[in-house]
């Protein structure tokens, strides 16, 4: 019997260990008793403020207290924080993003304003779009080039945009949503200036500002809060990219979280208090995407 009963111990020891390293779903989150969030400090998205937070900070924190459970932020890296969330270590192929060895899974979810990008998809599963975006070049107020005529066709201003990038250099950041492979820009004949001091794509603008380069790469809700926060210190050229979404993102063995976050985001949005936390944070982004923050323009600040 103290055999069988040692057998057995190991055994629980054995799944307890599996269980621990292996994807949580719903249940097991509610079970364990703890949302853990993890999140790249970027724009407004995740601030690292206690009092401000960030948008998808306020909004997990929220999604948390819905299931029943503590929240937990988990900080990470562009470069990490798919691996942090599947527990693969992933590395940057011309075939794409490619697992080539496992780690421990440090979270649930990713939100941080995390774009929708075909290599990601064939790793995580999205949440239904939170966030509109898309992907500019910029430059200095002072630099020759100078921002593009909109034409009403998205196909030929950014080839517009691609041309002017030819008169200088641009800042691009490898692995995340200002990666030139995205958008058919390596090997093309320009000048990239790959900024890899850091994988915060807080510190573009700066760089530029810094003379790193004449211009830059930049999605929307980054240019969004470089607009308040260094007022005629910059310009936007023109479109490189389509218009993009953003979502939370999931295992691809964690449906039921990913619906019951759904549902929650839905509920969230119906009786608007979604639309008051982007005012919060993004009290631009209803005036240059109207379509998609309509419940915005009654939201209270």
């Amino acid at each position: 019997m103290k055999l069988q009963r040692l057998i057995g111990l190991a055994a629980v020891l054995t799944l307890s260990l599996v269980s621990g390293a292996r994807a949580q779903d719903l249940a097991d989150v509610k079970a364990s008793g703890v949302l853990r969030h993890l999140g790249v400090p970027y724009a407004h998205f995740v601030t690292g403020s206690e009092t401000d937070p960030g948008l998808d900070v306020e909004m997990m924190q929220l999604f948390a207290k819905h299931l029943g459970v503590r929240y937990e932020y988990v900080k990470t890296d562009w470069k990490n924080v798919l691996g942090d969330l599947t527990g693969q270590v992933l590395e940057s192929k011309p075939e794409g993003l490619v697992a080539v060895g496992t780690k421990e899974a440090k979270g649930d979810l990713i939100a941080n304003g995390l774009t929708v990008l075909p290599p990601r998809q064939k790793i995580v599963d999205y949440s239904n779009p939170t966030f509109p975006s898309a992907v500019w070049l910029v430059a200095t107020s002072k630099a020759k080039v100078k921002p593009i005529k909109a034409s009403g066709d998205m196909e030929k201003d950014i080839a517009a945009t691609k041309k002017l990038m030819t008169r200088g250099s641009t800042l691009v950041m490898e692995s995340t949503c200002l990666d030139p492979k995205l958008y058919d820009l390596k090997d093309k004949g320009y000048q990239l200036n790959y900024y890899t001091r850091s994988t915060n794509l807080n510190e573009m603008i700066p760089a530029v500002l810094n003379k790193d380069a004449e211009m830059t790469l930049l999605d929307v809700p980054d240019i969004l809060v470089a607009l308040s926060k260094w007022p005629g210190k910059f310009k936007v050229i023109g479109p490189v990219s389509k218009e993009q979404r953003m979502g939370a993102a999931f295992r691809k063995d964690s449906p039921e979280l990913r619906a019951a976050f759904n549902e929650f985001f839905a509920q969230i949005q119906k009786d608007g208090t979604y639309a008051r936390l982007v005012v919060k944070y993004y009290p631009l982004a209803p005036r240059y995407f109207p379509g998609f923050f309509t419940p915005a323009k009654k939201a209270k600040k």
